[in-house]
């Protein structure tokens, strides 16, 4: 089953509002700009520490920073929560030579005490409010291929443009469940039950990295995909849920 696509003017609205408010600072013309996907918000502290130098971020769903990112938007090193996103930037020219950092994977979220009383994937048939990402986002993508893999038939009542909007819903209690990766999940552990998905290990996410075509800092943007992918920060992908690729 494929879920419908609801992208409307508001939910655009959203995540520029997102975008906007997630970036660290308004930077000084020294700091390197980073577009990290939503999922990889919970690394932004260490990875300034072991930068050791500025750091802007801007954290939103990945099809939102590339979409900014070819309308022109600044950014010196782009990070996408999965490989078809990384390709389209890669194929409008916003990027080159992208990396592979780590993976991610699945679960699906109740609020403490899973008011809704939820033990399975297979509940969800049931009357149950199921929050999930929009299909062009990749946890949208990876909740898609889980619903086929596990032959659901599900009706979400909202489909959010990032993994942290989707959190957000369960977390304040609007929804009884969610998908959203381990690391976000991770990140809010004493706010959420975590309830497996079958065959989410056989969906991972590939995130990437890359230097965008139009830094004005591509020295420092290369130092910093060496961080990115150096023996440091692999202990740091592994502490927020990650399977570091290197």
């Amino acid at each position: 089953m494929r879920l419908p696509r609801l992208l409307t003017l508001a939910l655009i609205t959203s995540a520029a509002l997102t975008l906007a408010s997630c970036s660290s600072s308004a930077g000084d013309g020294t700091s390197v700009t980073v577009l990290g996907a939503a999922s990889t918000r919970v690394l932004n502290d260490e990875l300034v520490e072991l930068f050791g130098s500025g750091i802007d971020f801007v954290n939103a769903g990945s099809s939102t920073l590339v979409q900014q990112l070819a309308d022109g938007s600044p950014g010196d090193v782009l990070i996408t929560a999965d490989s078809k996103s990384m390709d389209q930037a890669v194929a409008n020219g916003s990027v080159s030579d992208p990396r592979p950092v780590a993976t991610n994977s699945m679960v699906m979220v109740v609020p403490i005490g899973n008011p809704a009383g939820i033990s399975s994937v297979n509940d969800l048939e049931a009357d149950i409010n199921l929050v999930l990402c929009d299909p062009q986002v990749p946890c949208g993508g990876v909740s898609e291929e889980l619903i086929e893999a596990n032959d659901l038939d599900i009706a979400p009542v909202s489909l959010e443009h990032s993994v942290s909007d989707t959190l957000g819903k369960v977390t304040s209690g609007e929804a009884d469940a969610g998908w959203v990766y381990r690391t976000d999940a991770a990140s809010v552990a004493d706010e959420v039950e975590v309830i497996s998905i079958p065959h989410a290990e056989e969906h991972p996410n590939t995130l990437l990295a890359a230097v965008t075509t139009g830094s004005t800092q591509p020295e420092k943007a290369a130092e910093l995909m060496d961080v990115l992918t150096g023996a440091e920060m692999a202990q740091v992908w592994t502490k927020y849920g990650f399977t570091p690729s290197n």
